[in-house]
């Protein structure tokens, strides 16, 4: 039996959607949470990610000797990809100096004749 209050939380793909596998979750004791396509829960971005770190990391490094391999190999690309890797949507620049570059932009001004 799975533990209370343990949700299961994924995209509205057909898998997730089968009566069998909610069937599964039922018997087992866990409540299904399937986010609606086009909403706040839409995981497309994610999944976009995810498809470049298989691409540019996953696949071109392999065979992986263990967890341990993947686990340091994804933090360094990840690092790469914010803080190196240049981004030709935001203007062939970094993630992390777009970033850093919008929030010197928009610093939060105090209300005129406010107390500091």
């Amino acid at each position: 039996m799975g533990r209370p209050g343990l949700i299961h939380h994924s995209d509205a793909g057909s898998q997730y959607t089968s009566f069998a596998f909610t069937a599964l979750l039922l018997e087992a004791g866990i409540d299904a949470s399937i986010g609606t396509v086009g909403d706040a829960l839409d995981n497309a971005l994610m999944e976009s990610q995810i498809g470049f770190c298989k691409t540019e990391l996953i696949k071109p490094r392999r065979p992986w000797h263990g967890l341990p391999d993947v686990a340091l190999a994804t933090a360094e690309w990840v690092d790469w990809f914010d803080n190196q890797r240049l981004h030709t949507a935001i203007g062939t620049i970094p993630r992390h100096e777009h970033e850093t570059d919008y929030y010197a932009q928009h610093q939060h001004q105090p209300a005129a004749g406010a107390n500091a």
